[in-house]
């Protein structure tokens, strides 16, 4: 296994001297920093305690309650993590994936008066936000927030985390149908037709299941304001591809993404 190599977080400079309590010099630039340091200010070990009831599922009022931390304190330290999980994206996709999006936001009854005037409307054309998903059959998910379901949109993400030759699965929605020209091998299942599944096994059934899955934890945190979408998007995600890792690994690896977050200068722990 190759050596890592520890660079300067301001330059990129990988020739770096070690100087008093345990920070680094930058010899191309001059910068100091203290490599593998946690952000917020937060020692290791209050990280570890706020990692452990957050991947348990708690609410940011019970982890104050359980971790005696302040408040801002650990809604910062939320933050930082589904930051940090955002970051966290799988590699590219090969083999076979299933593509779909889906819409998620709060319950037209909810919305303001002149909104809840006009008749709901689900699915497409809806008023709520569109995310756009990509299952890789027996591995991870990636999803991310779009600002709308056209081919511009969707087609240039499918090539960015799909690798060319994969055969797509999908419904056949319009923007979909320029897969097969980006070089992907592409299977339809017709849900207007009230088909789910081909007799070649040809489905979306995985990334279906991830929705539901989304759509139950964003009801239970009882409304989430829209520019922080990403963020709980991102958090799910994340705890979706680790679902099968026990907590004590998930937590390892959050506190490890930490640890590199502090490298960069804005955050210093």
């Amino acid at each position: 296994m190759a050596k890592k190599v520890v660079r300067c977080p301001r330059c990129g400079a990988g020739k770096i001297y070690r100087v008093r309590r345990g920070y680094a010099r930058c010899a191309g630039c001059g910068y100091e920093w203290r490599p593998g340091r946690m952000p917020l200010k937060l020692t290791r070990e209050e990280w570890r305690r706020v990692l452990h009831l957050f991947l348990l599922g708690l609410s940011s009022n019970k982890i104050t309650e359980e971790t005696g931390l302040q408040k801002k304190r650990v809604l910062r330290a939320l933050t930082k993590a589904r930051e940090v999980m955002a970051r966290d994206v799988p590699a590219p996709f090969a083999g076979t994936v299933e593509i779909d999006e889906t819409y998620v936001g709060g319950r037209h009854r909810n919305r303001r008066r002149k909104v809840r005037k006009n008749k709901a409307k689900r699915g497409r054309g809806t008023l709520k936000t569109p995310v756009f998903g990509i299952l890789c059959r027996g591995g991870f998910v990636w999803a991310q927030v779009v600002p709308d379901t056209t081919a511009v949109t969707l087609l240039p993400l499918l090539e960015g985390q799909v690798k060319k030759g994969s055969t797509v699965c999908s419904d056949t929605w319009g923007p979909y149908t320029g897969v097969a020209y980006r070089g992907y091998v592409h299977r339809l299942v017709a849900h207007g037709d009230g088909q789910y599944a081909d007799a070649a096994g040809n489905h979306i059934n995985g990334l279906e299941g991830f929705w539901g899955y989304l759509k139950r934890q964003l009801a239970a945190k009882g409304g989430i304001r829209k520019e922080r979408l990403p963020l709980y998007l991102a958090e799910y995600v994340w705890k979706y591809n680790h679902r099968k890792t026990p907590t004590k690994t998930q937590e390892n690896a959050l506190v490890k993404l930490l640890e590199n977050e502090a490298l960069k200068p804005n955050f210093r722990g």
